[in-house]
């Protein structure tokens, strides 16, 4: 068997927040040189798991159970205040579309910015741009300066940078939620053209669908842990009846 392609080893990771919040200037000049008081708490504790290269793994869990913080640590933008995380391989994260975007560029200007920040070279970029703005759908609009694009425009074009500088990991945070149908359609066309040229892929979604049908496992995080891990389904399952226990305790007298 392969060695893994990437390794999770007990890791943990708190933020600190404060307890009193402060959301007006009066507020704050009241509150005058006051020490803010704040309190720790835990978003991952203990996590551990394997990815072997190739494997599609599916990640599912509410809300602020950690999923997210987990795969920033995976991409090196947090460091894990326990445990040790061993990623062999290059890495593309489609996480928070658009950070890093100039809205007063135009869209191919901000195709370079992005590609580059994402390790590709600036030929790259040139060879790729008509392919990138035709899977967006964004040809009419290439000079056209991204503040009056969409949300939903600029996040096509995030995504269709991103697939074009493709390494051989991927992580996607609920990409088949983003678009209308045709671009869903689109990215699933090229989800499976990636994993099947052997792309090792951890794929983030609060919805089942796409989970059991491109993942080979799937991991359920609850409360900063690994709940359940195993078969794509059972996973997805096991999340919608907690999610459906948690609905109606929550709802009862």
């Amino acid at each position: 068997m392969a060695a893994p392609i990437i390794e999770v080893r007990d890791v943990a990771k708190a933020f600190t927040r404060p307890t009193v919040h402060r959301n007006t200037l009066r507020e704050h000049v009241f509150a005058g040189f006051r020490r803010r008081s704040t309190q720790r708490f835990t978003v991952l504790d203990g996590v551990s798991f394997d990815v072997r290269p190739g494997e599609a793994l599916g990640l599912m869990g509410a809300n602020g159970c950690g999923k997210s913080t987990l795969l920033k640590i995976l991409c090196g933008i947090y460091q894990p205040d326990r445990g040790e995380t061993a990623v062999r391989g290059g890495l593309t994260p489609i996480l928070e579309l658009g950070v890093g975007w100039d809205w007063n560029l135009t869209a191919v200007d901000n195709a370079y910015l992005l590609g580059t920040a994402m390790g590709m070279s600036i030929r790259e970029v040139r060879d790729g741009l008509d392919e990138i703005l035709a899977f967006a759908e964004l040809e009419r609009f290439a000079n056209l300066e991204l503040r009056h694009y969409s949300s939903g425009m600029a996040s096509r074009l995030a995504y269709a940078v991103a697939f074009q500088a493709t390494r051989e990991i991927l992580v996607l945070d609920e990409i088949f939620a983003v678009g209308d149908a045709g671009f869903r359609v689109r990215c699933e066309e090229r989800y499976r053209r990636m994993h099947a040229r052997g792309h090792t892929v951890i794929l983030v979604s609060h919805d089942p669908r796409p989970v059991v049908e491109f993942c080979n496992r799937a991991i359920l995080i609850d409360n900063g842990r690994v709940f359940l891990e195993g078969d794509p389904a059972l996973v997805a399952n096991t999340y919608k009846n907690k999610l459906q226990s948690e609905q109606a305790g929550f709802q009862a007298p």
